[in-house]
């Protein structure tokens, strides 16, 4: 092999990996750094040899960094020269020199920093964007506070009329919009008011610059998440966002308006102007703009005269009368801004605003100690303009708006600032025919001076609902707005009776009845549908079963009889075998119950919402009186369930506004909708049913020249409420009577007895009511061409029908044709004595009485005690809650 190829010999332990092991040494377990990497001679090819104790760097990038340390940034001449990884580039060349960093303006990321140590930033520059970022607030700060200059109150303080219109186009009234204040000094609010509103509102107002940063902070976060504003505002931001903004929408921009000019008013105007400004400028409810409106509306005095006790109660309504106004505000809350609620939380925050006076030195203790009670606060009407019907009707139209304010786009404060065409559905004659109809019989039959113990606090209420639409045409709320403010359409607690049965009929055709010899759950899916000459026991004081035979008891194991109107027993006798439409004809209690539980009383409950009943206006359905009318809707929503039926099964919410405009043109416009609640099949043959109610039943009060009527009567549980609901194809009525002691001061309003009550033994729904009925319909359908009701389709199986041709009921004509079913001499099915051999039937009861310990009502002399936790029905219903069912919430507390 020829020399130039032969392979030199290797030197032993020599090259780059013995450099590796020399430097790491044999047992070190780490890699030795590589060449050039240690400044030795050997490194840079001067030298050589495994021994050496060099330092080991361990690593690319301690490599790298060796020489910066070794130098510590000084001058590089004591570093070895030589080229990169050994390479000899022979001395003072300088190439293993590092070029030294150039400083950047933001040292981020860190480059003198590795990994995680990268990305953090160091406290200089921390610092330094904190304070341009605070430096760039106050400069914009700076710049706002230049911008913005002190609104004058005049311009913007002024709110505008809202105009209402009747069905025909006509004005109906103008108001609700309107500015109700009067300006007065600051000498003419006692000093009292303002400490009022300073401890509860604004402690620090007369130190404060005019803002709260926390507040704002905590605002400002509230609409970052798309909640309200309320809550950051000062004293003086209250005064100018009332008093100055036009503009009063719920944005970042606008609070940040409010904001500067708070600041400019709290630092160049004078803290008593502010004071002045705030309270003569702020909204308290019922129109009133003003301390001095506020207590002329409230307690019909000026301002000046105003106790501490009154002045706290003021500042209370500054929280938003609508739930704090003692008086209530149901129209636009119903369920939470009830009278009741509104009082105990007008009285909490008064009591709180009291005790802070005293905390802050502002009204002495002993002083304080005279005002325990809400002050005797007057009813709220004020506006003469409101007077009659038409206060009741702006309410509602009111109430529609603003509890649908997502579908039409009006708020409270919308209506507060006013500039609305609100274009109502009522209809200005059949208003005037109703109102007519009422007075009539009040003054012909209503004689309290006479009779005080039994016509006293006599009220009556009524509504009129086009089935085709749903729109309310017509309502008697009381006798005068102005005088009585509870809107008797709208809602009054009173119980509706047997005017509830239609809807357990129409559960019944729509659901059926469970089988008795199935399992619970399975007996949901197989039932039966229910024809009206089903058979059921018209028995008085009937032991009321479930489904299934056992028999019904309550939480204490308590059994329930369910009695009759006048305690007597209607139907075939042993068993007292009575048809549903003869029940419902003569208002026969037991069979309805029965029924109910049969049924389900959770889709009796169900039948009454799909009508258009509000679900907070019914109790609750663990009674079996549920199905005789315990519940307490209103009147508007009565004549709107009973239009469910008179339109064959199409359900149509009421409603009392057609359409709003403003200057900017259209703001809403009603669309109807239409739910099929029941079938027509169901809906014609409950109005079957109603019309011989009419024709030869409770109700041929009722009857009508030339046209068919459907409806049915119902009395309640002591005789304290009596109603009548009826329709023809083209209207729905509603009608009822109730005595209620309810003085606006009077904290525990309670419904009294109608015994006696215009010289009749008892108060009917087929007295009174019906003839009011009678009358105004028989005026609002003048000019309506007469129509029929569509022919009933058969429906359903005869429920427990009779192996043979049952026998003729017991219960004589005269019972059928008299306004109230009270027992005759001649009927055999009166008070019968049954003996103790004859049997119990699943759907007729037991005979034998003795096995009941509880009436399912305390009328009639019977003593007994119902095991609700109210009483229940004489001819309909029991005693259930007070509360008052509504047209926009239902139940008022």
């Amino acid at each position: 092999m020829s020399e130039h190829r032969r392979k030199p010999p290797q030197p032993q332990e020599g090259g780059r990996a013995a450099a590796r092991r020399g430097q790491s040494g044999p047992s070190s377990g780490r890699r030795a750094a590589p060449r050039g990497a240690t400044g030795s001679p050997s490194d840079y090819g001067l030298g050589h040899g495994s021994g050496s104790e060099e330092q080991s760097y361990g690593g690319r990038a301690e490599t790298r960094r060796a020489p910066q340390r070794n130098a510590g940034g000084r001058r590089r001449a004591a570093e070895p020269a030589g080229g990169r990884r050994g390479g000899s580039t022979g001395p003072g060349r300088g190439r293993g020199r590092t070029a030294p960093d150039r400083k950047r303006l933001i040292d981020y990321p860190r480059a003198d920093k590795y990994g995680w140590q990268r990305w953090m930033p160091s406290w200089k520059l921390v610092a330094g964007l904190f304070v341009g970022f605070v430096g760039s607030l106050v400069a914009v700060a700076g710049i706002g506070y230049a911008m913005v200059g002190i609104p004058k109150v005049d311009e913007t303080a002024n709110a505008q009329n809202n105009v209402y219109y009747w069905k025909d186009g006509s004005q109906m009234v103008a108001t609700g919009g309107e500015t109700n204040r009067q300006i007065i000094d600051l000498s003419q609010i006692p000093e009292e008011m303002r400490w009022a509103v300073i401890s509860q509102e604004n402690k620090t107002f007369y130190d404060d610059s005019g803002i709260d940063p926390k507040g704002i902070a905590r605002a400002v976060f509230n609409m970052a998440r798309g909640g309200q504003t309320q809550g950051g505002s000062t004293i003086t931001q209250q005064y100018v966002k009332n008093a100055m903004l036009n503009d009063q929408s719920q944005t970042i921009s606008r609070k940040f308006k409010e904001i500067f000019v708070s600041i400019k008013v709290g630092a160049e105007v004078d803290k008593d102007t502010i004071m002045a400004g705030y309270l003569n400028s702020a909204y308290y409810g019922r129109n009133a703009y003003g301390i001095q409106a506020a207590a002329r509306a409230y307690f019909n005095k000026d301002a000046i005269k105003l106790n501490p006790g009154e002045c706290a109660f003021l500042s209370a309504m500054l929280k938003g009368a609508t739930y704090y106004d003692p008086a209530g505000s149901p129209a636009v809350d119903p369920t939470n801004a009830t009278r009741e609620k509104n009082q105990k939380r007008a009285l909490l925050q008064m009591q709180d605003t009291l005790d802070k006076m005293v905390e802050y030195g502002h009204l002495d203790a002993a002083k304080r100690a005279k005002y325990t009670t809400l002050p005797k606060w007057q009813n709220p009407r004020s506006n003469t303009d409101l007077k009659g019907q038409v206060g009741y009707l702006v309410d509602l139209a009111n109430g529609y708006l603003v509890s649908n304010s997502k579908t039409t786009g009006i708020t409270q404060n919308d209506l507060q600032q006013g500039g609305f065409s609100i274009y109502t559905t009522f209809d200005k004659n059949k208003v005037k025919d109703l109102e007519t109809a009422v007075t009539k019989v009040q003054k012909a039959n209503i004689k309290p001076k006479q009779r005080p113990d039994t016509d006293t606090h006599v009220q009556f209420g009524g509504a009129s609902v086009e089935p085709s639409t749903g729109a309310i045409r017509a309502v008697y709320g009381g006798e005068d707005a102005t005088k009585h403010f509870t809107n008797n359409a709208d809602q009054t607690g009173a119980q509706v009776g047997s005017t509830f049965k239609p809807f357990v009929l129409a559960a019944a055709m729509t659901w059926g009845v469970r089988d008795p010899d199935l399992g619970s759950s399975q007996a949901q899916d197989e039932r039966t549908i229910v024809s009206p000459e089903s058979l059921f026991s018209g028995q008085n004081k009937l032991k009321i079963r479930n489904y299934d035979g056992s028999v019904w008891k309550n939480e204490k194991g308590e059994e329930w009889l369910q009695t009759n109107d006048g305690n007597v027993s209607l139907g075939t006798a042993p068993e007292y075998k009575i048809d549903l439409r003869e029940a419902m004809r003569e208002s026969v209690n037991s069979a309805f119950v029965q029924l109910g539980q049969d049924v389900g009383l959770d889709k009796v409950k169900d039948s009454a919402v799909k009508a258009g009943l509000r679900d907070d206006s019914l109790t609750g359905s663990g009674f079996p009186s549920f199905s005789i009318g315990i519940s307490d809707p209103s009147a508007i929503r009565m004549a709107g369930a009973y239009s469910t039926f008179a339109a064959s099964g199409k359900q149509r919410d009421p409603y009392s506004v057609e359409k709003v405009t403003s200057k900017k043109g259209q703001v809403f416009t009603h669309k109807t909708e239409s739910e099929q609640a029941f079938t027509s099949k169901v809906a014609d043959n409950v109005t079957d049913v109603l019309k011989t109610v009419v024709e030869k039943g409770t109700g041929t009060n009722a009857q009508l020249t030339g046209r068919e009527v459907a409806g049915k009567t119902g009395t309640t549980d002591g005789n304290k409420s009596a109603w009548f609901v009826g329709y023809t194809p083209q209207l729905s009525t509603a009608v009822t009577m109730f005595r209620l002691d309810d003085d606006e001061s009077n904290k525990n309003r309670s419904f009294l007895e109608m015994f006696g009550t215009g010289g009749q033994k008892k108060i009917h729904g087929a007295s009174f009511p019906a003839q009011i009925w009678h009358d105004y319909m028989e005026e609002a359908l003048k000019g309506v061409p007469s129509k029929d009701f569509p022919s009933p389709e058969p429906i359903g199986e005869i429920v427990n029908a009779e192996p043979s041709p049952s026998p003729t009921p017991s219960a004589t004509e005269t019972e059928e044709t008299e306004p109230s079913p009270s027992p005759t001499p001649s009927e055999p099915a009166i008070e019968p004595s049954p003996s103790a051999s004859e049997t119990c039937n699943r759907f007729f009861g037991c005979d034998d009485e003795s096995g009941g310990t509880n009436s399912g009502s305390t009328d009639g002399g019977t003593g007994e005690t119902s095991p609700s936790p109210s009483d229940t029905a004489t001819e309909d219903t029991s005693r259930g809650n007070q509360n008052g069912g509504n047209l926009f919430g239902g139940s008022t507390g």
